[in-house]
This record gives structure tokens, sequence and C-alpha cells, in this order.
């Protein structure tokens, strides 16, 4: 809607969460609280976002600097009123408010379009109906059902407690309205402070119409106060993301035991064992298979790959029909064509391997070009770092690298050769040549091994 201006409270110190971190900068599935409240104002089109902060000092301003969102600090803090009041300052004149909180994470875009939406000519409140009231404000409604004020636990006597309908704190309004009953906010209740709420016995009072509007779950409207109300609503927000990713045709083995700390696009039949964490941005294509407790941050794997179990994955770009792991990891720049095996305990990195290459056993590979199908013997390692800068190994088509070689950098190993094993490589190879850098063998008479002093012979 046009004429939107959003107010995030996030000033609170979350003491319950006994931590030196501000509440609101704890992370809930792999972004800060606060940073999820910001993505669903955003999704709005507001034409503004302010932040109220203040425990933590400039913490909370410096994480959401690119966002775009204006930082009002609120010290001391006298209660949620006080807080808008000090936004009052960055808002317009014009248009419709919507104030929502920073630890309120799962709040949807769709549930706040509806507020915001009914609030052009109404003061609008966000409320739900909850089996067990306690701690949360009450909606006091008349005779006729319309709503007259907002009564906190601390202030209500026993009928008032035991009204089941809860104001989430989520409201709009118009921002003319605002500005003028903030103003005539008073602190003579049970805690000493401000509060926002009071601005609905002002519109009552007013004759302003109120209306309320009901989120489509009750867990939009849950707020974090302590780490196990954060573990409760990540496991909520984890088994969402689980439907959606079934929905769309992907296989969990189990969807209690999948993390997702940013976006995973999946193509059809995808399948993802258990206890695997993505993070950032990754993308599974179609009939991919991550086998169990891998973990893989803004990575893509093409269609048809099958990673094993344990595997771990930055950054990095696999092809089709790969196959990884298990224990493999594969760090940033590591590009793999289709067909390519990389297997248990192999480590990648600023690489690229062309079409069927393999490298299956306990080896290193950094700042390479490795050809179409190339096999790399067990406990090879590409030398690419001298203490100061880093060199680059190139291995061209069809060459075999013997186990235990060492390729040391800048080397050059031709199309089709073969290196023997336990070579040191510090020349380039050519290509179609057998290479071998091993001493002659030799045995020793009459050697004896070395004994413990005092060792019985």
């Amino acid at each position: 809607m046009t004429n939107l201006q959003v107010v995030i409270l996030a000033a609170g110190k979350g003491t319950r969460m006994k931590s030196a971190l501000p509440k609101v900068l704890h992370g809930l599935a792999g972004k800060p609280l606060l940073g999820h409240v910001i993505d669903a104002a955003k999704a709005l089109s507001a034409e503004s976002i302010a932040v109220v902060y203040g425990h933590g000092g400039e913490a909370v301003p410096e994480a959401f600097a690119d966002t775009g969102a204006r930082f009002v600090l609120q010290e001391p803090q006298l209660g949620t009123g006080d807080a808008v009041r000090k936004a009052l300052p960055v808002l317009a004149d014009e248009g419709v408010t919507l104030v929502l909180y920073g630890d309120v994470p799962l709040i949807l875009a769709s549930t706040i379009a509806r507020v915001s939406a009914a609030a052009a000519d109404a003061l609008c409140i966000l409320t739900v109906e909850l089996e067990n009231p306690t701690g949360y404000g009450r909606i006091v409604r008349d005779a006729a059902g319309a709503v007259k004020a907002i009564v906190e636990e601390k202030d209500a006597d026993p009928a008032t407690k035991a009204i089941r309908e809860i104001n989430t704190g989520i409201i709009a309004l118009p921002s003319a309205w605002l500005r003028e009953w903030i103003g005539a906010l008073r602190n003579n209740n049970a805690q000493g402070e401000y509060y926002l709420t009071d601005v609905i016995g002002m519109a009552a009072a007013a004759g302003k119409p109120i209306c309320t509007e009901q989120p489509d779950t009750e867990w939009e409207v849950m707020g974090v106060n302590s780490r196990e109300q954060l573990a409760e609503l990540e496991r909520i927000h984890q088994r969402e993301i689980a439907t959606a990713l079934m929905v769309a045709g992907v296989t969990l083995a189990d969807p209690a035991r999948l993390d997702v700390r940013g976006t995973l696009e999946c193509a059809r039949d995808v399948f993802i064992d258990v206890g695997c964490v993505f993070e950032g941005r990754v993308t599974l294509g179609e009939g991919v298979e991550i086998g169990p407790y891998c973990v893989i941050r803004d990575s893509e794997i093409a269609a048809g790959t099958k990673v094993q179990a344990f595997s771990h994955f930055e950054r990095a770009k696999v092809g089709a029909d790969a196959r990884i792991g298990p224990f493999a990891r594969l760090r940033p720049g590591a590009d793999l064509d289709r067909d390519v095996h990389i297997g248990n305990f192999v480590e990648v990195k600023a690489s690229r391997l062309g079409v069927g290459s393999k490298a299956n056993h306990l080896a290193y590979l950094g700042d390479s070009e490795i050809g179409s199908n190339v096999n790399v013997g067990a406990g090879t390692i590409t030398c690419n770092y001298d203490g100061a800068n880093k060199y680059k190994t190139i291995i061209e088509d069809d060459a075999f690298i013997g186990s235990d070689t060492q390729l040391v950098a800048p080397v050059r190993v031709g199309k089709g050769a073969t290196l023997g094993a336990g070579t040191t490589l510090t020349k380039d190879a050519p290509p179609g040549e057998l290479t071998i850098s091993r001493p002659k063998q030799t045995t020793i008479p009459g050697w004896k091994r070395p004994v413990k002093n005092g060792a019985k012979r």
C-alpha cells in the first residue's frame, strides 16, 4: 500500500536471554530476529522503516546498516509508547503507520498487509485467542463487541484476566491520529511506563473506528524472551520450511531433522537425509541425493549428483551426475564438471575439475586446473603455497597421477602423462610420458633397528 511507514520496536534488553548480545540480534534460521521482521516489512513496499533500538548500543544499527532502515535510539526505555514517540521525527505526517516488534520474527507479510490495509481509515489491532493468555494484554470489548481498551496483565482485575483474546502488540493506524494521541500518553500504571496500547482507549473515546485482524496461525505472533522460546520458534520455522519442500516434491528422511539457514531451492525428486544443514543460498538440481549430516553453504549442485555422508561444501559448484564423499570437503572456488568423483577425505579449493575426473581418496587439490578424465591417486597433494604466495597447478586431460604424489606449483602435467607413485614433481611433466622422481631402492645389510636405552636385546 502507498504511504505506509513501519516502526519496529527493538530496544528491549532481553534479560532472560542471559546474553551480552542484544536480544534482536540472536539468530533464527541463520538470520537475526530483527532481520526477519525487517524482511517482512520490506515485502509490504513500505516507504520507510524506522527501528527503535536501545540495549546493545550501536550493535543493532551496525548489523543492519545496508537494509535502508532508519535507526532511532530510545534511552532510557520507558515503554512502547515512548519508543514510538522517539520515532515520530523520522515519520511522515500522512499515511498509515504500522508498529511491529523486533523479537516477533515469524510474522508473515500477508498478515501485516491485512492489518495495514484495514488501517486506511481505522485503528487496526492484530489479536489472537490463546488457551493460556497469562502475561498478555487483554482485548476488552463493549456489549456490542467493539474494542474499547487493552488492559495489561499487571493492571487487570480477575474478570479481565479471564479474557482469552489478547493483544499481539502489532497495530496500524493513520499517522495523523498517532501523532495526536502519542503526545497525550501518561505513565500512571503499575509499571510507570508509557503504553502504546493506551491509544486504543483514546480512539474509542474519540469515536474513531477500531477493527481487529487475526493471524492464520498462532506461531506468527509468538515472541522471543528466552533461549527456550528461541529454540521453539526455530523448530516451528524449520518445520514450515520442511513442509514447503515436501509439497514441492522433495523427500526428507525426517522433516524434524533439517536445518535451512538461508534459502534452499530444490528441483523435483531431491532426497535429503537426516541432520543436514543448508546455509546461505543453496540450489539442488533434479534427483540430487544428499546423505546424512552434510553441511552445504552457498553452493550449486546439478541434477543427478549424489553427496554421501558428512561432506562439507562452501561456495562450491558441482556438475551433473557427480559422486561426492563421504567425508569430502569442497571449499570456496571448487568447480566440478559432470561425472566428477571426489571421495573420502579429499579436499578441493579454488580448483576446477573437468568431465569424468576422479580423486577418490585422501587428496588435497588447491589452486588447480584439472582437465577431463584425470585420475588423481590417494595421498596426492598440490603444493600451492610457498608461505607467501599461491601458485597454480595445471593437469591436462587423461593424465594419471600416481599415489603419494606432490605437485610443487607452479607446474604443468601434460595431456595423457603418467606420474609414478611417490613422485615429487617440481618441473613440468611432458604429455604422454611417464615421469617419476622416486629414488633408487636400497637395502643396507646388517642394519640394526635402534632400541630404547635399557631395553633387553
